[in-house]
């Protein structure tokens, strides 16, 4: 399920204000009885995409469970600013598991409620994406080989930012961390390594998978919505911007987010049973340049002189997107021009060579 379709009353704008709208196509964060699952009182940094993520869908999953919801939540930022002892601003059940093992304790969450007749009560395993794509890996295959009855969100950072910023399994090839360097020959993370976590959803075959960024957040809401109509094992991978570990501007969170999709770098897309039925096209694209410049993460691919090759890399993997996915011209499958869908990420897309190139890419 996608956005309702809206009509953009500005010229040049992706903005729309909800008093335009009928009260059924108005964002959920316009409803004064919404959960606020997530209150004031967090300590997430300024701009931080993840916590604005983490809002959204975890409203919009209370909206479609009525409230009777239960959330698990992996060790990493989204715990540590929400929930520092013994303080919390979560207003729903929400339990604190390890680094790696959220998905198993959401699958215990709802073994239990099964057990007890409960199954009016959903769980939502959620994590970033140490704790998704490498930490907790395997927990999370084992949920969805089981088909366990979970909707897990993965909230992609692209590294590990609580603990300094190391590089994850989710962390773009030429991208500066604290353990991949702007140094020697082939500054920052190498080409070829990590890995598309849609794509291995995919490959399990469960009911659902879908990527979103926090740059179109009624998409995102849509996409929880779909979610929790269905049972079983689903999954949906969050691009959040982080301001702090990326060396971006504040108020440049929504703005890195759009131009992620708008580049091909992050495509964004749905599946159902492991084929992919609906994907959100570019509207305007923008050359991956546009993408990598703001970050202080990528400045090393500027100066003293911009590293063409490198940057074309980046490019030829985007690119690799844009055809996979048809996000251009209306191609992409369910196409509706006036709907602001969102887009995925899971790894980088393996380029002419075999080498994962496509900068946040879940190709």
């Amino acid at each position: 399920m996608r956005a309702p379709a809206i009509r953009y009353y500005q010229t040049g704008s992706f903005a729309v204000g909800n008093r335009l709208l009928d009260p059924d196509q108005r964002a959920l964060q316009a409803e004064e009885q919404r959960s606020n699952t997530i209150t004031c009182g967090h300590r997430a940094c300024q701009g931080c995409g993840e916590a604005l993520g983490a809002r959204y869908a975890l409203d919009a999953a209370m909206r479609a469970t009525g409230g009777r919801l239960i959330a698990a939540n992996a060790t990493g930022c989204l715990e540590v600013f929400s929930t520092p002892y013994p303080e919390s601003s979560w207003q729903l059940p929400w339990l604190h598991s390890l680094f790696g093992n959220a998905p198993a304790v959401a699958t215990g969450i709802a073994a239990a409620l099964r057990a007890k007749g409960r199954e009016d009560i959903r769980v939502v395993g959620q994590g970033g994406d140490g704790g998704t794509v490498d930490i907790g890996f395997a927990c999370l295959s084992g949920m969805f080989e089981r088909n366990d009855d979970v909707l897990y969100i993965c909230y992609d950072n692209e590294a590990y930012m609580n603990t300094g910023v190391q590089r994850s399994g989710a962390t773009p090839p030429a991208a500066r961390t604290t353990t991949t360097p702007a140094a020697g020959p082939e500054p920052g993370n190498v080409f070829g390594q990590g890995k598309s976590a849609p794509l291995i959803a995919m490959a399990h075959e469960i009911p659902y998978v879908a990527t979103a960024t926090v740059a179109e957040l009624r998409d995102l809401e849509a996409k929880v919505q779909t979610a929790m109509a269905l049972r079983g094992a689903r999954y949906l991978h969050v691009f959040v911007p982080c301001p702090l570990g990326w060396g971006s501007a504040s108020k440049d969170t929504i703005r890195i987010a759009r131009l992620a999709k708008e580049s091909g770098i992050f495509p964004v897309f749905e599946a159902r049973d492991g084929e992919v039925t609906d994907v959100s096209p570019i509207r305007r694209q923008v050359p991956v340049e546009e993408y990598l410049r703001p970050q202080q993460r990528f400045a090393h691919l500027f100066k003293p002189e911009p590293h063409t090759e490198v940057i074309a890399r980046i490019q030829a993997g985007a690119d690799r997107n844009i055809r996979r996915f048809g996000l251009l011209d209306g191609r992409g499958r369910g196409h509706d021009e006036h709907t602001p869908a969102g887009r995925g990420h899971g790894a980088h897309a393996p380029g002419p060579d075999g080498e994962r190139v496509g900068e946040g890419s879940p190709a």
